[in-house]
């Protein structure tokens, strides 16, 4: 195989995995050394892989045809590192493993303890475990010695994510168990007892307040969304950071309370509910569907678009390979037929299916949800993207409204816009359905909950994420938007209910003040554990002497971190820097110090806020 052909291959998946693609490759651990041939600089895939799990991993024949000539495969102990496990496979943790040893006794959070009894933990498989916590309570200090008051016993626990399993601190899910292995309902820092629960590991986002904002905002807004509360973890002795422990997204009395569905329930009426889809690529062995209705891919924010140091007028410089935005000038543009068109600027021609919208179904399971079920819920979402983007769509009785709820369509869009989400409406995007009554109202197919927002708020530098004038509706480089959300804002009527709910909202609870409140009394509450989280993952905060280049906006992922070393801005590439932890890897800037990243956060949100106040009025 030719080198260039080789170096080809990689640029395509590099331009591919910044962009939210890290998600399709749950392995990827960076590029951290090695060297490929002709002294490409950077990393390898030790555990090997295949075409057909690239095409697998890809929506819509991404990897449509190969070239003649390209291998079907590559062997284990392919040159470099990187991709641990092999591509897209299985991660394994061990927290001994994990560097900087921090002092931990007590803290004002709760603490909670977890002993794998040395087992390492994987994204594949739960593996039995003990936890303790240790909470005494509103203003008492919890200290390591203390006794359990919160929980003492068994969970099954795995490492849960995407593109969060290459971080340095990973994120876990968990079950809370009996010994002998049943799921065991319990209340754990005061949120309402259930077995499934959630280890957030606020990692890339310094504030580490934005996804517990997004969730509460959500249930301020009337809707539920998961309940969280902030923690500090020891895991085998070793501390291993700030957390925040929160409900995992399930149907059930105490957290999305819709109709249980019973295998049984085929026909009628009891089939027309209660459902929880997802956009988003599918977890391993979950069943999913396409829409009919094509998304929205703009490229506008993206690769190619000089929105990164050295992606537009620099080049790249890949060792000799760079000058040049058309990494497959060796195979040809014919070789490319599937190779989805137009998904990256300079790429159009290759054929493929990127606009498609991936639904996955998430409840009921996967082991209990039945073909008719699967039938009826995709006909059902099917008919409502139809719908809206018919020619009587605003029809307020044959159009959408009487299929959805509209006001939680458009509470759903005004968090999402507020929040410029790089990864919004087009991932981690939940909806539910009803069961219709038995008068036959009802059963409409409703937006939300929330979930999966680290990214947000000013925090990412693709799919204009870092543009406080986008619109998220509109689409980004990655993976495609639904339609369905740049035709409602077609709709007056629709529109109307935006702005109205809009002034209502900032008439309390997305007033400034309100905001700055709330990251005020969240700042105070993680004034002593901060200094932990950074003495644990120091690449956290910069220098100051590293401002010069650092990630975002004149390179991609910040000085030697993430995607980092790439230069001044508008300098190319050079992925001599290619690895490294990922505290940079999507940031839209770098702080120093936490008191840098409130205020930073503080006038993100107001810079934002008056852009939409400009529009809704």
């Amino acid at each position: 195989m030719k080198s260039t052909n080789i170096k080809a291959l990689l640029l395509t998946i590099a331009l591919w995995l910044p962009a939210s693609g890290f998600a399709q490759f749950p392995g990827f651990g960076g590029f951290p050394g090695g060297g490929f041939p002709d002294g490409f600089p950077g990393g390898g895939f030790p555990g090997g892989f295949s075409m057909d799990s690239l095409s697998n991993m890809f929506p819509g024949g991404f990897f449509g045809r190969f070239p003649e000539g390209f291998p079907d495969s590559f062997p284990s102990g392919f040159p470099g590192g990187g991709f641990p496990g092999g591509f897209g496979m299985g991660v394994e943790y061990d927290p001994a493993s994990s560097r900087n040893e921090v002092a931990f006794t007590s803290s004002n959070l709760p603490i909670v303890l977890i002993d794998t009894e040395g087992r390492l933990l994987t994204n594949k498989e739960k593996s039995l475990a003990r936890m303790k916590i240790i909470d005494n309570g509103k203003g008492k200090r919890n200290h390591l010695t203390d006794k359990a008051r919160g929980y003492d016993g068994y969970i099954g626990i795995k490492l849960r994510g995407n593109s969060s399993l290459f971080f340095e601190q990973k994120r876990f899910t968990f079950e809370t168990k009996t010994e002998d292995g049943k799921d065991l309902d319990v209340e754990l820092l005061g949120m309402p007892a259930d077995n499934d629960w959630v280890l957030l590991a606020p990692y890339n986002d310094i504030s580490m307040m934005r996804d517990p904002f997004a969730f509460d905002l959500w249930r301020e807004m009337g809707h539920w969304a998961p309940r969280n509360r902030y923690c500090e973890v020891v895991m085998n002795g070793r501390y291993i950071g700030v957390y925040i422990l929160c409900e995992k997204i399930k149907r059930g009395e105490n957290r999305l309370d819709i109709a249980k569905l019973k295998p049984e329930d085929n026909s009628g009426r009891e089939l027309t509910g209660g459902y929880i889809v997802r956009i988003d690529p599918p977890d391993e062995g979950e069943p999913s569907f396409t829409s009919e209705v094509p998304g929205i891919i703009n490229r506008s924010g993206g690769f190619g678009g000089g929105n990164f140091g050295g992606f537009g007028e620099g080049g790249f410089d890949f060792g000799g390979f760079g000058g040049g935005f058309n990494p497959f000038e060796a195979w040809g543009d014919s070789a490319f037929a599937g190779f989805g068109g137009g998904r990256f600027s300079g790429f159009e021609g290759f054929g493929g299916n990127f606009n498609q919208v991936v639904w996955t179904y998430y409840y009921p399971k996967p082991d209990k949800i039945t073909p008719e079920q699967q039938e009826y819920i995709s006909s059902y979402v099917k008919t409502v993207e139809r719908v809206i983007q018919s020619e009587g769509f605003a029809d307020p009785d044959s159009g959408y409204a009487k299929y959805i709820s509209v006001s939680s369509f458009v509470d759903y869009f005004i968090h999402t816009e507020l929040s410029l989400n790089a990864d919004g409406l087009k991932r981690s995007t939940y909806f539910f359905k009803t069961k219709q009554k038995e008068d036959g109202t009802g059963g409409k197919l409703h937006a939300g909950t929330v979930w999966d927002y680290n990214l947000a708020y000013g925090n990412c530098n693709f799919c204009n994420a870092d543009k406080i004038d986008a619109w998220v509706y509109e689409g980004g480089e990655t993976n495609p938007t639904p339609a369905m959300w740049k035709r409602l804002t077609e709709d007056p009527a629709f529109m109307a209910k935006v702005v109205a709910r809009w002034k209502e909202l900032r008439q309390g609870t997305l007033s400034i003040d309100n905001i700055n409140r709330y990251i005020d009394e969240h700042a105070l509450l993680l004034a002593e554990a901060k200094d932990r989280q950074y003495a644990k993952y120091p690449d956290l905060l910069i220098d100051e002497s590293d401002r010069q280049g650092q990630g975002g906006r004149n390179g991609f992922g910040g000085p030697g971190m993430g995607f980092g070393g790439f230069g001044a801005p508008g300098g190319g590439m050079d992925f001599g820097g290619f690895g490294g932890g990922g505290a940079g890897m999507f940031a839209a800037y770098r702080v120093s110090s936490y008191e840098e990243e409130i205020a930073t956060l503080k006038k993100w949100f107001a810079d934002r806020i008056a852009f939409l106040d400009s529009h809704w009025k």
